[in-house]
C-alpha cells in the first residue's frame, strides 16, 4: 500500500473539513463523557450555554477568542514559510512589556494617537524577538523550534524579575502587577458590563488584512513559494532568507499583538499570568483553521467556547474541565488526519 496524492480536490471539501473534524472529536469526546456517566446531550447543552447562551456568555468568548485571533495569525503566517514559530507566548509578553513601558505615563497620545503608537510598539517589540530566532535559522542553521520555544521561558523569567522588582506598582497592596495603562491608551469597551473591548475589532481587521496579504499581495506569494518548495523559490529569484526575516517580524508583531489586547484591553496593567497559554493554543487554531487567515477566526472562537463552555459544564454536569483540553487536542487530531486523508489516497502496488 502506498500513498497517492488527490488532484482536484473541491474547494468545498477543504471548507468543510474544520467542521468535519469538530463533528469527529465531539462524536470521540462523548466516550470519555459516558464513562464518567454523565448524560451526553445534556453536557454538550451546557457546554454551548456556557460559551454562546447568554449575552454575558458570548461577550466573554469573543473576549476570550481575541488574543487566540492574533497567536493564531502568528503561527498560520509563520507555519506557511516553513518557519516553526513555537515562541508566540514570548512575543505576547514581550508586546505586553513594550506598551506597559511606553503606556503607563513615560508616552501621553491623545486616544486616537496612543492606542496605535501601543500596536506599534508591540509589532516592533514582537518582531525583533522572532528576528534572533530566524537569524539563528537561516545564517547558522539554528533550529527555531528549540530557540523559539526557550526564549518563552526566558522571557517569561524576565517579566517575573520586573514584576517583582523595578516594574512593581507600588499601590498594588504587595501583588505583583506593573502600574496600569494610562487611560489614553486603553481599549474601549464595546458593550457595557462586559469585559469586552475594542480589540476584537483589531483581531477581526488584522485577520482580513492578513488574508489579503498572503491571498494578493507579492509578498504573500513571495511567503507561499517558500513554504511550498525553498529551493524552487530560490531560483525563482525569490530572495529566500530576507522574505523568511519579513515573515519573522509579521508573525512576531501579530503575536505581540495578543498582549496588547490583554494589558490594554482586559486587564489594564501587565501581570504574570495574562496569558494561561494563548501562544501556545494559537498553534492548534492556526493547525485546525488550515492555516487560512479567515479560518482562524471561527477555530479562535471554537477554543475559546470549548473552554469557557467547559466551566458552565463542569459545574451543571458535574464533569472535570479539563474535557476542554481533550476536546481541542482532539479537534486538533481529527483536523490532521482528515487533511491527510483529503489530499491524498490509498492506492495498492
Amino acid at each position: 500500500m502506498r500513498l497517492e496524492r488527490r488532484q482536484g480536490v473541491p474547494i468545498a471539501v477543504r471548507l468543510a473539513l474544520p467542521l468535519i473534524a469538530i463533528a469527529v472529536a465531539l462524536a470521540l469526546c462523548s466516550f470519555f463523557l459516558l464513562w464518567a456517566g454523565t448524560n451526553v446531550g445534556q453536557a454538550y447543552l451546557s457546554l454551548a450555554k456556557g460559551a454562546f447562551g447568554s449575552r454575558f456568555a458570548l461577550t466573554e468568548t469573543l473576549t476570550r477568542a481575541t488574543p487566540l485571533i492574533f497567536t493564531g495569525l502568528a503561527a498560520a503566517v509563520a507555519f506557511r514559510a516553513k518557519l516553526w514559530n513555537i515562541g508566540a507566548e514570548g512575543q505576547l509578553y514581550v508586546g505586553a512589556m513594550a506598551i506597559t513601558f511606553f503606556g503607563t505615563g513615560l508616552v501621553s497620545l491623545p486616544p486616537v494617537l496612543m492606542v496605535p503608537f501601543l500596536f506599534f510598539v508591540a509589532i516592533v517589540a514582537g518582531g525583533l524577538l522572532l528576528l534572533i530566532s530566524t537569524v539563528l535559522k537561516t545564517w547558522l542553521r539554528v533550529d527555531e523550534v528549540v530557540t523559539t520555544l526557550l526564549l518563552n521561558f526566558v522571557v517569561l523569567l524576565f517579566v517575573d524579575y520586573l514584576l517583582f522588582g523595578p516594574w512593581k506598582d507600588p499601590m498594588a497592596l504587595g501583588w505583583p502587577q506593573a502600574a496600569r495603562i494610562i487611560e489614553e491608551g486603553r481599549l474601549a469597551g464595546i458593550v457595557p458590563r462586559s469585559r469586552l473591548h475594542t480589540g476584537v475589532l483589531f483581531a477581526l481587521g488584522a485577520a482580513c488584512l492578513v488574508w489579503i496579504l498572503m491571498r494578493y499581495t507579492r509578498w504573500g506569494f513571495e511567503i507561499r513559494a517558500v513554504g511550498h518548495n525553498i529551493k524552487a523559490a530560490h531560483f525563482s529569484g525569490i530572495p529566500v532568507k530576507w522574505a523568511v526575516m519579513r515573515t519573522a517580524l509579521l508573525s512576531g508583531g501579530l503575536a505581540a499583538c495578543a498582549g496588547v489586547t490583554e494589558v490594554a484591553g482586559t486587564k489594564g496593567y501587565l501581570t504574570v499570568d495574562i496569558s494561561p497559554g494563548f501562544g501556545y493554543t494559537g498553534i492548534a487554531v492556526a493547525m485546525l483553521a488550515g492555516l487560512n487567515p479567515l479560518g482562524v477566526i471561527g477555530a479562535a472562537i471554537f477554543f475559546a467556547g470549548i473552554y469557557n463552555g467547559a466551566d458552565s459544564m463542569s459545574r451543571a454536569m458535574n464533569v472535570s474541565n479539563y474535557i476542554a483540553d481533550v476536546i481541542t487536542a482532539t479537534a486538533l487530531l481529527s483536523m490532521l488526519v482528515c487533511s491527510l486523508l483529503v489530499q491524498y489516497r490509498l492506492r495498492r502496488d
